[in-house]
C-alpha cells in the first residue's frame, strides 16, 4: 500500500518510461537525495539545480518550448511566489500565439500546513494558482489520485501544475479503492522495492513495480461520500478531514455529501451542482486564506447560478488571514481548518433555517419584504402593483 510520495516517484517513473518524460529537476531533485520528500529518488532523468525558483521555471519554458517534456519542483509551494511572472508567461503562451505554441511542462510543489512547518514552510497556494490563467491546477488527496493526476499531467499537452499536501506525503490509501492497481498489497515490501537504502547507495537501483496506465482524467470531481442534508466541496488535506468529520456528524442525524474536486482548474461544476441542487445547503473547504480564497469564487457562482435551490446561505471555512502560520501546534490549529472546525462548519450548515418564501413577482417586478405582512404584499406594495 502506497504513500503518496511512493505513488509520485512511481508516476513520474511511468512518465519517464512511458509517457516521454525527458528532464524532471529542481533543488535536491536529482541524486544522492532525490528531494526533500524523496519523491524522486531512483528516477533515470532527474538532476539537481541551484536554490533559484525563477531560474527552475525559466528552465522548465524554455525545455518545453524545444520540444522537451520536463518536470520541475519547487521545494516549498512557500518559494513559487517569485515566480508569478513568469508562471503567467507560461499559461499565456499558447493563447498569445493564437495556438502556434503549447508549454508540454509539469509544475510541482508541495502545498499547505500539516507539518508544523512554521512562516516559510505553511502557505498554501491554490488560490494564488487559480488566478493564473491558462494553467491546469490539481490537487490530489490520496495516492492513487496522486498517481493518476501526474499521468494525466505529464501527457497533457498545456502547462499544469500538480500541487501536494505536505501533510500527505506519508499518507496511505484509507481503503483498497485509493491503491494503484499494480501496487504491492505489502507496504514494506514496496518499500524495499523503491524506496533508497539509509546510508550508501552506490549501487542502488530500484525494482519497479508493473503499475496500470491509469489515468485520472482532469477535471473531474470524485464522491467520497454521499449525503442528503449538507454538501461539503474541499479538495487535497481537508478531504480526509471533512470525510472524518462527515462520519461522526452521522451520529447526529446530519448526513454530510462530501465532494473531492481533485482539479481547481477546470474544476467539476456539474458535480457541485448536481450535490447542492439536492442537499440546498454547501460549506466549502480549503486551508488556504480566506480573504480571496477560491472557495469565495465556488459561492458566487452558487449564489448566483443555484440560488433558486440554496436553502441557506452557502458557509467557507478556510485559513485565517494572517502573515503566516505558527510554528507551535495550538498557533497552527487555530490559523487553518481542522476537525473541530469543520465540525462547527457543518453544523452551522445544518442549523440554519430554510430560507422563507420572500418573493412576490407580478409583471415582472420583484418585490422583498420582511415582518408584517409576510405572508402577502404590504398594501402600498400591493396598490402600486394594481396601478401599473
Amino acid at each position: 500500500m502506497a504513500t503518496t510520495v511512493q505513488a509520485l516517484r512511481m508516476a513520474l517513473h511511468v512518465g519517464e518510461t512511458k509517457l516521454g518524460v525527458t528532464d524532471i529537476f529542481g533543488q535536491d531533485v536529482g541524486p544522492p537525495l532525490g528531494g526533500v520528500f524523496t519523491a524522486t529518488q531512483g528516477l533515470r532523468t532527474t538532476w539537481n539545480t541551484p536554490l533559484d525558483e525563477r531560474g527552475i521555471v525559466g528552465a522548465a519554458i524554455g525545455l518545453a518550448l524545444a520540444g522537451q517534456k520536463p518536470v520541475a519542483e519547487i521545494q516549498f509551494c512557500d518559494y513559487v511566489f517569485n515566480t508569478i511572472d513568469l508562471l503567467k508567461l507560461a499559461g499565456n503562451t499558447l493563447w498569445s500565439s493564437h495556438g502556434d505554441w503549447n508549454v508540454p511542462m509539469v509544475l510541482m510543489t508541495p502545498v499547505g500546513a500539516g507539518i508544523h512547518g512554521s512562516l516559510y514552510h505553511s502557505h498554501s497556494f491554490d488560490a494564488s494558482a487559480t488566478r493564473i490563467a491558462g494553467w491546469k491546477i490539481l490537487m490530489p488527496s490520496n495516492p492513487r489520485d496522486t498517481y493518476g493526476l501526474m499521468l494525466s499531467a505529464i501527457q497533457d499537452p498545456n502547462p499544469v501544475m500538480v500541487l501536494v499536501p505536505k501533510a500527505l506525503m506519508r499518507a496511505k490509501a484509507a481503503g483498497p479503492e485509493e491503491m494503484i492497481p499494480g501496487e504491492p498489497e505489502d507496504a514494506r515490501a514496496l518499500g524495499r522495492m523503491i524506496d533508497a537504502p539509509i546510508g550508501d547507495r552506490e549501487g542502488w537501483e530500484p525494482e519497479w513495480p508493473d503499475t496500470a496506465l491509469e489515468f485520472v482524467p482532469i477535471g473531474v470531481a470524485r464522491t467520497v461520500r454521499t449525503g442528503e442534508h449538507v454538501t461539503a466541496v474541499t479538495y487535497g488535506r481537508m478531504v480526509g478531514v471533512t470525510r472524518r468529520a462527515a462520519e461522526l456528524l452521522a451520529d447526529e442525524g446530519i448526513d454530510v455529501e462530501v465532494l473531492d474536486l481533485r482539479t481547481l482548474h477546470p474544476y467539476d461544476w456539474p458535480a457541485i451542482r448536481q450535490s447542492v441542487a439536492k442537499t440546498g445547503r454547501a460549506v466549502f473547504i480549503n486551508e488556504d486564506t480566506e480573504i480571496t480564497n477560491f472557495g469565495e469564487h465556488l459561492i458566487r457562482r452558487c449564489v448566483e447560478e443555484l440560488w433558486g435551490e440554496l436553502r441557506c446561505a452557502p458557509l467557507l471555512e478556510a485559513g485565517k488571514h494572517l502573515p503566516g502560520v505558527g510554528l507551535a501546534e495550538t498557533l497552527e490549529n487555530v490559523s487553518v481548518p481542522g476537525l473541530d472546525s469543520v465540525l462547527r462548519a457543518l453544523r452551522r450548515s445544518a442549523a440554519q433555517p430554510d430560507r422563507a418564501p420572500s418573493h412576490a413577482r407580478r409583471g415582472g417586478l420583484s418585490f422583498t419584504w420582511t415582518g408584517e405582512g409576510a405572508h402577502g404584499a404590504p398594501d402600498a406594495v400591493d396598490r402600486a402593483l394594481r396601478h401599473r
